[in-house]
């Protein structure tokens, strides 16, 4: 996979007409992140899947708290059902940052997304579903032709939630743009692939990494901050000790995040922040940090901003990945 991921702070034709971009600039396929602060995921989607032909199309990632898990299914089936096929199911815990102003900052965790992507599967196999656990359903079942099978990508970054994807997932979606936490993440999904069942296939860890990509290499490193903000509020404390990222600094980008003060927390953002979790600076630069990932994952999808200029970062990321050896 060489992926893209776009984020709906943009109009849904604005959206669109990216998606499109992406899949004439060779991407595969295309992601929404998915915060209520932005525009909603599966309206860009499906229109993006009427707009294109071939690209792959899901969201990236949804979670199991905002929407009940047998909706959320049904979203993705009709995505599918839309795109004749192409869609994708990335599902994880979600942002904390923005989770924290919804109340569901605590509900974050391994078992709800196991719940939520194991009852979609059942539905999307025709069946009806029962559930007491994280959520409850009672002989839910969709009313119209089931999709079939469903690519599910695992979004996350901690140890359980790396090997319960290597376990069940098709793949994961790993938040990281740094070869060592890519070597780091590939021991979590190895560990998980010793139980995995025959059945289920190969499986994909994806580098999920911010790219910030310009022909101006300052531009790009101040593109990042954003991104690179929202990641280190959420990255976990073994993740900041690993990139020697002061732990405190990254809880204050968290709280100025959550008070909508979104100047202050990028302002926040350290060059050892920029150099830790996003791939910055030039279309070479970008496409050394690639291959550096690329030993240890198996595919990479390139995330949000993608640069200063969001249209001539597209097609410059393209071009990094092009050149990946």
């Amino acid at each position: 996979m060489f992926g893209i991921e776009l984020t709906p702070e943009h109009s849904v034709s604005r959206m669109t007409d990216l998606g499109v971009q992406a899949e004439e600039a060779g991407y595969d396929t295309v992601f929404t992140s998915c915060h209520y602060n932005n525009r909603d995921p599966f309206a860009v989607l499906t229109s993006i899947a009427a707009a294109t032909d071939e690209i792959r199309l899901g969201p990236g990632v949804a979670n199991p708290y905002e929407t009940h898990p047998v909706t959320l299914a049904s979203k993705v089936a009709t995505l599918a059902e839309t795109s004749e096929g192409r869609a994708v199911f990335g599902i994880g815990p979600g942002d904390p940052s923005t989770l924290r102003n919804l109340g569901l900052a605590d509900q974050r965790g391994l078992r709800p997304v196991i719940e939520a992507f194991k009852t979609a599967q059942k539905l999307w196999a025709g069946e009806r579903v029962d559930n007491e656990g994280t959520f409850d359903a009672h002989e839910a079942g969709l009313n119209y032709d089931p999709p079939g099978d469903i690519p599910v990508y695992v979004g996350g970054e901690g140890p359980h939630m790396c090997r319960m994807a290597g376990k069940h997932a098709d793949g994961l979606l790993f938040n990281g743009s740094h070869p060592d936490d890519l070597a780091w993440a590939r021991e979590q999904v190895e560990k998980g692939k010793e139980d995995r069942l025959s059945h289920l296939g190969d499986f994909d860890l994806a580098a999920y990494a911010s790219v910030s990509v310009s022909e101006d290499y300052d531009a790009a490193r101040e593109a990042a901050r954003p991104p690179v903000a929202f990641i280190a509020a959420g990255a976990a404390p073994p993740v900041l000790t690993r990139h020697g990222i002061d732990e405190e600094v990254a809880s204050d980008i968290g709280d100025e995040i959550s008070a909508g003060n979104f100047s202050e927390a990028f302002d926040l953002v350290t060059p050892a922040m920029v150099d830790a979790f996003c791939m910055a600076g030039t279309v070479e630069e970008v496409s050394e940090r690639m291959n550096a990932v690329l030993e240890h994952a198996d595919s990479l999808v390139v995330g949000s901003p993608l640069g200063p200029d969001l249209d001539e970062a597209i097609t410059l990321a393209a071009a990094a990945g092009r050149s990946r050896s």
